[in-house]
């Protein structure tokens, strides 16, 4: 059977963020904003004014800056015993993850207004769990996806460019994921087989990015939006969003199990680490030399890793094979057109690697 899940509603567009009130209004009367203290010095006073604008008694809480068990345990208790009825999580991908958690442990409707397209949390129903040492420990999941998505393109443009580059590493992976995860015939987020529908849109993500990525960052870098910037956008918070949840994931984002838990690459930005995924998918793919370099000149033109020193990694072979035995326990990895081992992906590895020594030295 095939599954296919999506919010209820999406907008995006310059100003978005005087719209939330209204948009709010259609799911409940009380709400709270939850979002990091630079985030709400951002857009805390529109989103309180909006949402005063329809009657909506709208009250802040401060995220704590982790997504842990202990930090939803907090933000619920500030709810008290008459929780709001609206969830609204604005800010990146752990701000938006602690509300999604938030929204599901007081039966709160949600709203998702990402300040950032660093990646495709924002329309998602998976929530990634981390623990105090910013080790991921694990996956939680809503019942639903986002009630509301309200992306506000003119706040984004004034975001690091640093942030977009890992939205785009986050959201061209999906084409080879989903690939992958329907060639095996394997199960997607929602426990259901995968609709071509899943398939198209990563497809026209990966088509998307290939070809505004690079004038999005320009706009970034000029603080305003363009058409490049809002098709870019789009593809790397709701195209990318709605393909992997209902297409499947593989090795790319397998790869964070490993990467995640060794220093440097655990820091780095969840876009960074998953595009670092993608070169190991593709040497594991043996795909041909002159794809994965076209690959490689993307990367270096927007900003995405190309070996591990790119991810800040400084440890040697006893690091990569701790990045090799922890991703080839994930779970996406059975979606993949044959078994892959641990030795499997420290060679994939070590072929990155070699590839990145050579255009260092041809430089």
């Amino acid at each position: 059977m095939i599954i296919f899940g999506s919010p209820r509603r999406y907008l995006q567009g310059r100003d978005a963020i005087a719209r939330l009130g209204e948009e709010v209004a259609k799911l409940g009367k009380t709400a709270v904003l939850v979002a990091d203290a630079h985030v709400l010095d951002l857009v805390g006073a529109k989103a309180q004014a909006s949402c005063k604008a329809a009657g909506i008694v709208l009250t802040p809480i401060t995220f704590g800056g982790e997504i842990t068990h202990a930090e939803v345990e907090r933000m619920a208790g500030l709810c008290g015993a008459n929780p709001p009825e609206v969830v609204i999580a604005a800010g990146g991908g752990k701000t938006i993850d602690a509300g999604k958690f938030l929204s599901g442990k007081i039966k709160a409707k949600l709203a998702t207004m990402p300040t950032v397209a660093s990646n495709d949390s924002p329309t998602s129903h998976i929530i990634v769990v981390y623990d105090e040492n910013h080790k991921l420990t694990g996956v939680e999941k809503l019942a639903g996806n986002p009630d509301l998505v309200l992306v506000d393109t003119a706040v984004i443009a004034k975001a690091p460019a640093a942030l977009l580059s890992a939205g785009i590493g986050d959201a061209i992976v999906k084409r080879f994921e989903v690939e992958q995860c329907v060639g095996v015939r394997g199960n997607n987020v929602f426990g259901g087989r995968s609709p071509l529908t899943a398939l198209a849109l990563a497809h026209a993500c990966y088509d998307t990015v290939r070809v505004d990525a690079v004038a999005a960052l320009a706009a970034v870098g000029r603080g305003e939006p363009d058409e490049a910037l809002e098709r870019m956008i789009e593809a790397s918070v709701l195209m990318s969003g709605l393909a992997f949840e209902s297409g499947g994931l593989s090795v790319c984002h397998a790869m964070t199990r490993g990467l995640s838990a060794v220093p440097g690459p655990a820091s780095a930005l969840h876009g960074h680490q998953v595009a670092y995924g993608l070169l190991v998918q593709l040497a594991l793919e043996g795909r041909a030399a002159d794809f994965i370099a076209d690959i490689r000149g993307f990367f270096a033109q927007v900003g995405l890793p190309l070996s591990l020193a790119d991810l800040g990694f400084t440890g040697g072979a006893a690091e990569i094979a701790t990045i090799a035995e922890l991703t080839a326990q994930a779970a996406h990895m059975k979606h993949f057109e044959r078994p892959v081992s641990a030795l499997d992906l420290v060679a994939a590895i070590e072929s990155v690697e070699a590839a990145a020594l050579v255009k260092k030295d041809a430089a």
